[in-house]
């Protein structure tokens, strides 16, 4: 058995976050490597799994995954089939686990399509209760006939959602029909299975129906965050002291080297990473914090999503995600709550995309900074090593490596006004009588 994970793919709908969506760290390690130990808990092992990349994150999976492990790189974003021909030499006519690692759900998934022993090839199914952008299972007599892609909302032909945690016991026949399969459109991989049931194949669902989301816009990292909090159920404070005067209430996780200082306020379930420093008079509701941030005196931090080495101090940050090494000045705030209660939309390839969430704060990448006193709207996206000036109030998206500052606003000249001592001539007066 291999486990073929999906990594060589560019999310475009992620902009303006650069990361790959399965690097995002959730209580300190990297989302795929969250798969990885699922799978090694099941008996799996490090020279099991080939990973797809593409030439910017091969040597970053290496790093994290292990030289045990087979690499081949997809030099470009041509879709699920072409990233199995991509390995394909690595296969060795092997039965193959097709996993897309920027899905996330419960390790049960895997130990539940590992453990089905029907089938030439078996699919993990997800009951859906509404409509999910992605293919859908028609079923007849435990078998599936077809996979319908992207009905439409309201023609679906069934509540069975397709995960890509696919299940095929013979690679070698698989790539053949593979690589005979053409089409003009991105699915040649759901046309092979399609033509593969037309021809007899034996196609199993394993129905599922744990938590499950995909990743497919920036504000589904909150979703994945939940998630994670949830499944914290104690603390756990790693030896950190805690001042008398804080409070740490609920479930949170606390890394090593972090320091708390007086009157702070923590409620879970929340995570802080190594390293960080938590000022005084601090709150911080519901959130993911990464290694070495620095949350300054009489910051609030609510349902936020926030990277490695990001500063703050006096700042509201409520339901934004935060890139790596970003920095907030004293006063600098994100909105996230429109006045007339609507959801929050967000454009995305020029469509308007409704988030679905009726709060929504900015979403920024990493290397930002942001001068004292901005205000920056509900939704509003922030590209990479971008410069927000003092007192702004950021109303649009900004894209990468620009520098936004107010202009005009202030008149600059010299004083020849008279300044009169009005101390002085009140004490005069009082002596006069």
């Amino acid at each position: 058995m291999k486990i073929l994970f999906l990594c060589g793919g560019i999310g475009k709908r992620m902009y303006p976050l650069g990361e790959d969506k399965f690097l995002f760290k959730f209580i300190g390690k990297e989302l795929i490597l969250h798969h990885i130990d699922h799978l090694k808990e099941l008996g799996l092992k490090e020279e099991d799994f080939v990973f797809v990349c593409n030439p910017v994150n091969i040597e970053k999976l290496k790093q994290l995954c292990g030289e045990d492990a087979e690499y081949a790189v997809q030099n470009k974003p041509k879709g699920m089939a072409d990233a199995v021909l991509t390995a394909k030499d690595l296969l060795h006519g092997e039965g193959i686990l097709i996993v897309n690692p920027n899905d996330v759900f419960e390790p049960s998934a895997f130990e539940k399509i590992l453990k089905k022993k029907e089938g030439y090839s078996v699919i993990l199914g997800h009951k859906v209760d509404k409509y999910f952008p992605g293919g859908y299972l028609i079923i007849e007599e435990e078998k599936i006939k077809s996979i319908h892609e992207k009905p439409g909302e309201g023609k679906e032909p069934s509540n069975l959602v397709n995960i890509v945690v696919h299940l095929h016991r013979n690679s070698d026949e698989f790539i053949k029909y593979l690589e005979r399969t053409e089409s003009e459109q991105d699915d040649v991989y759901e046309r092979t299975m399609d033509q593969m049931m037309k021809d007899g194949f034996d196609f199993r669902v394993v129905e599922y129906d744990g938590f499950w989301t995909a990743i497919k816009y920036p504000w589904h990292i909150f979703n994945v965050m939940d998630y994670f909090l949830k499944k914290i159920d104690t603390q756990v404070l790693n030896g950190i002291k805690v001042p008398e005067s804080a409070k740490i209430e609920e479930n949170v996780i606390i890394e090593a080297g972090a320091k708390i200082f007086e009157n702070v306020v923590i409620k879970g379930p929340a995570y802080i990473g190594k390293n960080c420093v938590i000022g005084n008079n601090s709150l911080i509701r519901g959130s993911h914090i990464g290694d070495r941030c620095v949350v300054g005196y009489s910051t609030e931090i609510k349902h936020a999503y926030i990277g490695d080495d990001c500063w703050f101090h006096t700042n509201y940050i409520g339901d934004s995600i935060i890139g790596n090494g970003c920095s907030f000045g004293s006063g600098a705030v994100t909105a996230n709550f429109r006045f007339d209660e609507k959801n929050i939309p967000v454009k995305i390839e020029n469509v308007q995309i409704d988030t679905e969430l009726d709060k929504l704060g900015c979403i920024m990448a990493n290397n930002c900074k942001v001068g004292v006193n901005t205000s920056i709207m509900p939704g509003v996206r922030i590209g990479a090593n971008s410069i927000i000036g003092a007192g702004t109030v950021v109303t649009r998206d900004l894209e990468p490596n620009k520098f936004l500052f107010l202009k005009g606003g202030q008149i600059l000249k010299e004083n020849r006004m008279e300044l009169r001592d009005k101390k002085k001539e009140r004490m005069d007066r009082i002596t006069r009588g």
